[in-house]
């Protein structure tokens, strides 16, 4: 599990030592090299890699990297705030060794997460991952309250011998068809093997709805340790295909039309060992504490979908009747609604019982959206916050009096709605802090602007092969 404390430059004791032994047991193993990675405000994954030899040196001192990547555009293009975006200092990237793992896909290579400091050894007030920590920590420190999430990841497969910029589905079988299974048979025989070498439990992996889509469901983590899974699992998918020759994209949009991308989330709160989202006396079996939670996270769904859904490709993808999620509505099990409550299997509840929350896509960076998720839902606990009506069916066929009486509204239709909303969240930027919530809105203000006057074929087309 990935601890809550933050490195601290010359390493905490004993863990100078521990990475020096690891990286001779990578460098006995034929690694090379390790990937440092993160995830910046646009949800571009970055990296800087280091010589195995390296690692020790990163864990005591960390590695250099600039700030100015906090306010990245996905096509590299840099906006500002008062902060950030300028030339200027200079940050340290430290390894996480409880998260060090040698890439199976990428031989020769091992990856780690960072955190990122100062120079001088502080908390980097932009750095999504030590956001996501200190919710974390603030949640068992006030509340009791201890998470677990997992992110579904969905992914669209190419022939790399497409087109330069197009996308040729790598195969044609219908959705969920067998079809598809057998013509990329090689390529996810060697995924599923892959996760098993690097740890990874996988619940399923199988053809999706869309062309050359499918979709691979990991186990649930605490949630530091769950974003941190999401960024390998992607590496490891794009990696293989590369050796198959394919190309993927996990772009909300990889067409104008049709069905996208989701990185649907799946949270449980627990305390004490017990899940909240089962055994309770409240609507199927939720405790009050569960409830309040959830109705937190739904009365925020309009702000937070700048950060869970932060793309302009993402607003191609949340459409109604494409179980996107996108009004403001829940019900049990019913997968039109933005928040999905998911009881599990009779016998194994207690287990498996957790809310799942639709408009969220890998665009996103997970670190922000888990984040910003538990600070929704804590809002919603501190004020004891009740759930509406549920929706069963598609919330799209209520008339407009039902839908108003269940408080069900359309979610932002652009990203520059979502964005205002963004704006008028007191709860969400002050659980960000003022430099990560500015960067949070420079970036979607400067991606609004990126694709200023094009359409819908244009937005997909420029950000296909960004994520």
């Amino acid at each position: 599990m990935t601890t809550l404390a933050d490195p601290v430059p010359g390493g905490r004791p004993g863990e100078v030592e521990r990475a020096d032994a690891l990286g001779g047991e990578l460098s006995a193993r034929g690694v090379h090299g390790i990937v440092l990675a993160y995830v910046d405000t646009a949800g571009i994954g970055r990296v800087k890699t280091i010589p195995t030899a390296g690692l020790a040196s990163a864990v005591a001192w960390g590695v250099g990297m600039s700030p100015v990547f906090d306010t990245f555009l996905a096509n590299d293009h840099i906006v500002a705030t008062d902060v950030l975006g300028s030339p200027d200092g200079d940050l340290r990237l430290y390894p996480d060794l409880d998260r060090l793992v040698a890439l199976a896909g990428q031989p020769g290579w091992a990856w780690a997460p960072v955190d990122r400091l100062t120079q001088d050894g502080e908390r980097h007030p932009g750095c999504s991952r030590a956001f996501l920590r200190r919710v974390v920590a603030g949640a068992a420190h006030d509340h009791g309250l201890v998470f677990k999430a997992g992110i579904e990841i969905e992914w669209a497969v190419g022939l790399d011998s497409a087109p330069a910029g197009e996308f040729v589905p790598a195969a044609t079988g219908p959705a969920y068809g067998a079809t598809r299974q057998v013509e990329l048979s090689d390529y996810t025989a060697d995924l599923l093997a892959a996760c098993a070498a690097q740890g990874v439990d996988v619940d399923q992996v199988h053809p999706e709805y869309a062309p050359g889509q499918f979709e691979i469901s990991v186990g649930a983590l605490d949630p530091v340790a769950a974003a941190d899974r999401s960024v390998l699992v992607r590496q490891t998918i794009r990696a293989l295909a590369r050796r198959h020759g394919l190309r993927v994209s996990f772009s909300p949009a990889v067409a104008a039309e049709g069905v996208g991308n989701g990185g649907h989330v799946h949270l449980s709160a627990w305390r004490d060992g017990t899940n909240l989202h089962t055994g309770g006396v409240r609507r199927h079996g939720m405790t009050a504490d569960a409830e309040a939670f959830t109705a937190g996270v739904l009365a925020r769904l309009p702000a937070l979908t700048a950060v869970t859904a932060p793309s302009p490709a993402s607003h191609l993808r949340l459409k109604p009747s494409q179980w996107a999620g996108v009004f403001t509505a829940w019900g049990l099990e019913t997968r039109e609604c933005a928040l999905r409550l998911v009881r599990g299997t009779a016998g194994r509840r207690a287990e498996q019982a957790n809310v799942e929350v639709k408009p969220v896509d890998l665009a996103a960076n997970p670190y922000l959206a888990l984040g910003c998720l538990i600070a929704a839902g804590l809002a919603g606990l501190a004020s004891g916050a009740v759930l509406p009506e549920e929706t069963t069916g598609d919330p799209a066929r209520l008339g407009a009096g039902e839908a108003a009486a269940r408080g069900v509204r359309r979610l932002p239709t652009s990203l520059a709605g979502a964005l205002a909303e963004f704006r008028g969240d007191e709860v969400l930027r002050t659980a960000l802090g003022p430099v990560l919530a500015d960067a949070v809105s420079a970036v979607r203000q400067g991606e609004i602007d990126a694709v200023d006057g094009f359409d819908d074929e244009r937005v997909a087309a420029a950000y296909r092969w960004k994520y």
